[in-house]
């Protein structure tokens, strides 16, 4: 204990066996494309290994017993950090051909593509996050510290769905145009935005956390700082929009440029037309 808060360190096997998993596979892919002269730049390499070992400082220490137990706010940015800088950091970590012969398996393929649709995604992470933090089953995952590690992984893993039609690897699943791309940002993070307003506005405490009376913390001012923290990722979803509107701008005008391009050629070749049609009328009068 230090000044009220606890630092005693969690047995999450859930998260060292997730995160296990992935630094495995990661490493398996690199040295597979390693052998086809493929080589991955240490960028995106080093973006992993930051994802990773971010996650694991969220998870593996006293940071998630805190966040259990005796602050709401410490919880939502665990949540808020998994999900809007571990997942993309992680994913930025992956290129197309690393990720190319998972999907090519049957049947993985169609699991795989059945839901990264951009429609399923949002509705299983924001389904999944919901249905977590409603009073009962919070308060079930906060008296069984397997049932919160289980929560927080379920809502990580989900991000990587959740994320995937926006900064996804595979080809073939993004098939949105800009603009539904900046729809599909904006709708959602809508769930998750109303239910942060939600913890920000109410004027009664949902949850149940044993705040150290050293803190001088109410249990409402503690549920409207998790409630703000958990705004965070609607700048993100802006940030993430911004990029995407100019880019569609710069498709428009890519494409009326081209437009307009074609549409000069034809005029040139109507002239030249005219001018062969002129020449050619010009040398039968000649001949007569």
């Amino acid at each position: 204990m230090s000044g009220g808060l606890s630092f005693q360190w969690p047995w999450n096997p859930w998260a060292l066996i997730f995160l296990l998993l992935l630094c495995l596979l990661y490493i398996l892919g690199l040295r597979a494309l390693r052998r086809r002269g493929i080589q991955v730049s240490a960028l995106r390499i080093a973006s992993f290994g930051g994802g990773i070992l971010l996650a694991a400082l969220l998870l593996l220490t006293p940071v998630e017993t805190i966040g259990r137990t005796q602050l709401f706010f410490i919880h939502m940015t665990q949540v808020v950090l998994l999900t809007t800088v571990c997942t993309p950091l992680i994913m930025g970590g992956c290129t197309e051909e690393l990720l190319r012969p998972l999907v090519e398996i049957p049947v993985v393929r169609n699991i795989v593509l059945t839901l990264i649709r951009p429609v399923v995604a949002s509705l299983l992470f924001n389904i999944d996050f919901l249905l977590w933090h409603t009073p009962r089953l919070f308060a079930l995952a906060q008296a069984h510290e397997m049932a919160y590690h289980l929560m927080l992984i379920s809502i990580f893993f989900l991000s990587f769905l959740n994320w995937h039609p926006l900064i996804g690897s595979v080809e073939e699943a993004r098939h949105m145009s800009y603009p539904a791309q900046m729809l599909y940002a904006f709708f959602d993070g809508q769930p998750v935005d109303i239910f942060a307003f939600v913890l920000v506005y109410t004027q009664a405490s949902i949850y149940s956390f044993a705040i150290p009376a050293s803190l001088h913390l109410s249990a409402f001012a503690d549920q409207a700082t998790g409630g703000a923290i958990l705004l965070v990722p609607g700048l993100v979803d802006l940030g993430v929009m911004t990029p995407l509107f100019f880019r569609w701008l710069r498709q428009i005008e890519e494409k009326t440029r081209q437009s307009d391009a074609r549409r000069q050629q034809e005029i040139e070749e109507e002239e030249w037309e005219w001018v062969e049609d002129d020449d050619e009328v010009g040398e039968t009068v000649d001949h007569a």
